[in-house]
């Protein structure tokens, strides 16, 4: 199952603070719903650590992440190989940025390959639930920007 997100949103903060923010994992990790723990391997490769649940597959999740390409202050992109509860998953996730203003606006898309028994299990829910998470994660995005 693959689903596909992706959105813009501005912030009073300058490009280069706002890239320095995303590519920290230790400052933006612990944004994410149900966050665990967060380990550095290398400059560029961390694992995260989340819960996560639907119907009755729940346990924590372990995500690979490597900061796979990046552009000061202006581009960085995330991929992202781990497991989940029922299934394995594999992140693409990455963001723009463009001076607006006195600010900054970030324009960020991603996508989540999901294999195993959790999307046949979780059926039509998984979709609409991983969306929430996102919108969650680009809310306290915004908030910690601001």
């Amino acid at each position: 199952m693959m689903i596909q997100f992706g959105g813009d949103f501005v912030v009073q903060k300058k490009p280069d603070e706002v890239y320095e923010f995303l590519v920290d994992p230790e400052r933006f990790c612990p944004l994410l719903p149900d966050y665990q723990s967060m380990k550095k391997q290398s400059g560029k490769e961390f694992s995260v650590v989340m819960r996560v649940g639907i119907s009755h597959i729940r346990g924590n999740a372990t995500v690979r992440m490597t900061l796979a390409e990046e552009k000061p202050a202006t581009h960085a992109l995330y991929d992202g190989k781990g497991d989940v509860p029922g299934g394995n998953v594999n992140i693409r996730a990455g963001f723009d940025l463009e001076p607006e203003g006195l600010g900054t606006k970030v324009l960020w898309k991603g996508e989540a390959q999901i294999a195993g028994r959790l999307p046949s299990i979780a059926g039509g829910m998984l979709e609409p639930l991983a969306k929430k998470n996102v919108q969650k994660l680009i809310d306290a995005l915004q908030a910690a920007l601001s």
